[in-house]
């Protein structure tokens, strides 16, 4: 039985940072939307009540029975779930004269359990506009800044466990945040800390052989961390009851198609490539709108797989990497909603086919997802690769996507990629890709003038994709991978590279 600790997300922007600090302890947690009933029971350790937008003052602010929480476990609320806490308590929450967004320095004046070894004038990272102005009675100040009464509180009653934080400890800016969290988790809940890659997978793949049993999987693979994590946690419960398949739509990168194929037959998976590029391409033909490309590599995908598909006697589940970001409900800020991504390249298959779901990865993050394919023993060159858009190059191209376009992208992109490895870049980047411009211009080649295409490079930093800023990659650096593509890609005569930031733009150009 795994230990877990419940997040209540009240719309916080920083609820999945608080579920990732939580999860770096060592200590399993999963988000739930405040509106949802706890299931409380043996194994249920603590609840965390995350920001919001949302001020306690407001009409229809969101509330939940902390008393009741309480009374089964210790129960910590950062910023509104502070606030919400010690009102419904009976202290006072007031508008503050002005937002408080930034850095503080969190004066302690008693560190109890919760600021155990915290340093006094630590950093902390503020961003409210309701300030907790009174306690409620047989409540603890535990600490203060210079421009708010109350940082931090504690209540210790007979059978209840409160703490609330002002501040939030689950952003990189708390200095000491992560050590606030762990005194939460470990000295006050007495979390055992067992949520380990080596852990998750023995419960997994035991877990996988009970729900599948003697049955056949199907799964699409992709080349991606996820696909490749999720098919071996699978591999290794069901042997050959797993059957791969993996298509080329004509818009991977150079030579990815036989890369995944040779890799998956070396670590034992058992796999067919299917060559689907003409389908594709014959589908995409004269197609510029980028949704449109979208739907059309979805569609076909959907297509070609379930024709293989039904070539398998016996089928009864598809397999899928999806991971918990995909999955998370969140709360809208106007009122109760549940968003889930559904971007996958099988999304619809298992109405189609009548399958039943099994999804290995579906409570990790991505850096999570990392170090279980680590611990699986694969490839760094799986494990650290770049995300890659489930369109491929197709929405790389921009305007029609054509086989004589396609090409060309994929010798610019390969150079690009080859020379961030041959730099030592690579693993410093989040993702990086060429984008083939619709734009032709005036070139020289010896003594002859060019008129050809433009490639843009985009290379960014990130920590999971929500936001990101451009790559400042050296000057060297991309006056040689420049040179690379231009004297040996034909038909592309000048490189360009984005300097743009997400937000506003996006990481990907369509």
């Amino acid at each position: 039985m795994t230990q877990k600790i419940l997040i209540l997300d009240f719309g916080s922007q920083y609820t999945q940072l608080i579920a990732r600090a939580v999860r770096e302890a060592s200590v399993y947690c999963e988000i739930i939307p405040f509106y949802k009933e706890i299931p409380y029971s043996e194994d249920l350790k603590g609840i965390i009540l995350s920001g919001s937008p949302f001020s306690v003052s407001d009409k229809n602010a969101p509330t939940v029975d902390v008393r009741q929480m309480a009374s089964h476990v210790p129960v910590l609320g950062i910023c509104y779930g502070a606030q919400l806490t010690a009102k419904l308590y009976g202290g006072m929450v007031e508008k503050s004269d002005k937002r408080e967004y930034g850095r503080a320095k969190l004066q302690i004046r008693q560190a109890g359990h919760l600021l155990k070894d915290v340093m006094d004038q630590s950093d902390v990272w503020m961003s409210h506009s309701d300030t907790i102005t009174q306690l409620p009675q047989g409540f603890q100040l535990a600490a203060t800044t210079e421009s708010i009464p109350v940082a931090a509180f504690s209540y210790l009653g007979e059978k209840e466990q409160l703490f609330g934080l002002q501040f939030h400890p689950e952003v990189y800016h708390s200095a000491e945040g992560k050590k606030v969290l762990r005194n939460f988790l470990i000295d006050i809940c007495g979390c055992a800390q067992d949520w380990t890659p080596a852990h998750f997978i023995n419960d997994t793949v035991e877990s996988i052989r009970k729900q599948i049993g003697d049955s056949k999987v199907i799964m699409a693979l992709s080349g991606g961390v996820d696909s490749m994590v999720a098919a071996t946690l699978i591999h290794r419960a069901i042997g050959n009851n797993l059957y791969g398949i993996f298509v080329d739509n004509g818009v991977l990168r150079k030579g990815e198609f036989e890369q995944v194929m040779d890799s998956c037959k070396h670590i034992g998976l058992q796999i067919k490539g299917v060559d689907a590029r003409e389908h594709f391409y014959s589908r995409l033909a004269g197609k510029v709108s980028p949704e449109e490309k979208r739907k059309i590599i979805g569609k076909c995908f959907i297509e070609v797989f379930e024709q293989e598909a039904r070539k398998i006697p016996g089928i009864e589940f598809l397999g899928q990497g999806t991971i918990y970001p995909d999955v998370i409900e969140s709360v809208s800020v106007h009122g109760p909603s549940v968003t889930i991504k559904s971007h996958h390249n099988v999304g619809g298959l298992p109405e189609q086919m009548h399958l039943k779901l099994i999804e290995p990865l579906r409570s990790l993050f991505k850096d999570e997802v990392r170090k279980v394919g680590s611990e699986l023993g694969l490839a760094a060159s799986f494990i650290n690769r770049h995300p890659f858009p489930g369109p491929g190059l197709a929405i790389r191209i921009l305007g029609e996507v054509i086989e004589e376009k396609v090409s060309m992208l994929q010798e610019a992109d390969s150079i690009y990629i080859q020379s961030l490895r041959k730099y030592g870049l690579y693993d410093q980047v989040w993702q990086a890709g060429a984008i083939l411009l619709p734009v032709k211009s005036v070139g020289v080649m010896g003594d002859e003038r060019t008129y050809e295409f433009t490639v843009a490079l985009r290379a960014v930093t990130s920590v999971d994709g929500m936001t990101a800023d451009w790559a400042h990659l050296p000057y060297d650096y991309l006056a040689f991978v420049s040179n690379e593509i231009i004297n040996n890609v034909r038909g592309i005569n000048r490189v360009v590279y984005d300097i743009s930031s997400k937000p506003p733009a996006t990481i990907e150009w369509e």
